[in-house]
């Protein structure tokens, strides 16, 4: 009977813990990973497997979007001399990553008039690309820290000289910016995370 009563209370407590705390750490996961986000700046020569390319992409796709236009577009690049050419004076962080993700935006939508089914398509400008990309962007940054790679939001737009270097470089479209180009790789360094949590920037009901 003592024996049967262990049994019974030990797969009582085994389904507690399977079922009340996993929904916790899952909750409580998340958190920890934007909390422990860093802008890492130095490499391993550790490679980068597509399929981690892809899951960074997954996650910067799953990002909101304005009317769910989804104007993000991606370039991967692992070639080095395009690296070289991307990073220009910058060099460093662009050039010594193995695999650069830029993060572009089609900055104009074709479409038909509201109301007017039967109408010709229109192309209008997007202006949520820049807001678009830029969650979609947060999105890549806190999978890569999550999966155990470190990675850094390099700007290139609004800055014309970063914009047209990596326009010539990547042969983009005339209706594709890019937004901003993230080196990604194995950490090299001891980046820690910022502690930015200040209550004075708080307003509440009011300024």
């Amino acid at each position: 009977m003592k024996l049967n009563t262990f049994f019974a209370g030990a797969a009582c407590a085994l389904m507690c813990w399977a079922c009340a705390p996993k929904a916790q750490t899952n909750s409580n996961s998340t958190l920890d990973t934007i909390f422990a986000r860093k802008s890492v700046r130095t490499y391993t020569e550790q490679a980068v497997s597509p399929e981690q390319v892809e899951t960074l992409l997954k996650a910067a796709m799953a990002a909101p979007t304005g009317m769910n236009l989804q104007p993000w577009r991606f370039v991967v690049v692992t070639d080095q001399a395009i690296k070289d050419k991307l990073a220009g004076p910058r060099g460093g962080m662009i050039a010594n990553a193995p695999v650069v993700i830029v993060v572009c935006g089609e900055t104009t939508w074709t479409h038909k008039p509201w109301g007017q089914p039967d109408a010709e398509e229109v192309t209008d400008p997007n202006q949520n690309w820049t807001a678009d990309c830029a969650a979609a962007t947060e999105n890549l940054l806190l999978a890569a820290e999550a999966t155990g790679l470190g990675a850094v939001w390099t700007a290139c737009y609004p800055y014309e000289e970063r914009m047209s270097v990596t326009i010539e470089t990547l042969g983009l479209p005339e209706n594709v910016l890019p937004y901003c180009i993230v080196p990604v790789g194995y950490p090299g360094g001891d980046e820690q995370p910022k502690d930015k949590w200040k209550p004075e920037n708080i307003h509440y009901e009011k300024w």
